[in-house]
């Protein structure tokens, strides 16, 4: 069985970091080391280890079948050792230490989201923390919460994963968007007439939000499908599809008359925002984080 020490440790972080920049060259930079450097201690890991974990040279970089299931494991570990910092802190009776936060995209213009309200709360605190925070789809924050990548994430998550905690926190209003090369831009349809009209039209749905997307339009059928926002946008703007964007990221292009509200009524038009945590026990950093998050945004309730 191999023994870990504080150098290898080391080494894995290293190893850890050229994984996530993709290769030496462009880890130079965020381990301030040079390549050469770089190189001996990835072959003292590897003789450390007795494997072989990627393949570099001119065809590029590359983990090996035992550098995917190594870095995997660094993953692991990492984490662990993160979490027990953490948690001999409340020895000590002050939070610090890093905190791993997820986020969906395009989340920025809302201001209804209690998330910059809850960070400047959070940080004036004088907390020794550092702050991390990953822009990724709804299945890959939860698969990031799951595996302790990240201590907590927020956006939309309609399925419920076992293991993970659900709180709501707020809604985000929306509204159909047509783009003003669509046939509907000039349209005085309304009622029965324009239901029908984009009954007829080409749809993009959100794919973590696709059934509810169809049931609200009252359509059977998407004809495109998208996992982020701003790839939603682009396909509205195109005049092609017809689709359910947040109001506070459409604003932009409706003062541009490059896109338009259509006039549909349906008071549901909002997308449920929750916030997400592993199932057990929560360390103190992310206790106080989530306390002046639900303080920010009035929401007590539990899911």
């Amino acid at each position: 069985m191999i023994q870990l020490h504080d150098v290898d440790l080391k080494l894995l972080r290293v190893f850890a970091t050229i994984v996530k920049c993709g290769g030496f060259s462009a880890a130079q930079a965020a381990l301030n080391a040079g390549q050469s450097t770089i190189s001996e201690q990835m072959n003292h890991l590897e003789t450390r280890l007795g494997v072989k974990l990627c393949q570099r040279g001119r065809s590029g970089f590359r983990l090996t079948e035992q550098g995917v299931a190594i870095h995997e494991a660094t993953q692991r570990l990492l984490s662990a050792v993160e979490t027990f910092c953490m948690d001999a802190d409340v020895l000590k009776q002050r939070i610090s230490g890093k905190l791993n936060l997820g986020i969906i995209d395009s989340t920025i213009t809302d201001r209804d989201s209690p998330l910059p309200r809850a960070t400047q709360r959070f940080v004036s605190r004088g907390h020794d923390v550092h702050l991390s925070v990953y822009v990724g789809t709804p299945a890959e924050l939860e698969e990031r919460v799951l595996d302790n990548r990240l201590h907590l994430a927020i956006g939309h998550f309609p399925v419920r994963i076992p293991g993970i905690h659900y709180s709501p926190l707020y809604h985000e209003a929306l509204g159909l968007y047509c783009g003003h090369h669509h046939p509907l831009f000039e349209t005085e349809l309304e009622g029965a007439e324009l239901g029908k009209a984009i009954g007829a039209s080409r749809i993009v749905v959100r794919g973590y939000m696709q059934q509810y997307d169809l049931d609200v339009l009252g359509v059977s059928k998407a004809a495109a499908t998208v996992d982020n926002i701003e790839a939603l946008a682009i396909l509205i703007i195109s005049g092609a599809y017809l689709g359910l964007l947040p109001m506070h990221v459409a604003q932009q292009w409706v003062r541009t008359d490059e896109m338009r509200r259509l006039p549909i009524t349906n008071s549901q038009l909002e997308s449920p925002f929750d916030v997400i945590t592993r199932r057990g026990a929560m360390p103190p950093i992310l206790h106080a984080f989530l306390e002046d998050l639900t303080q920010c945004s009035g929401s007590t309730g539990k899911a």
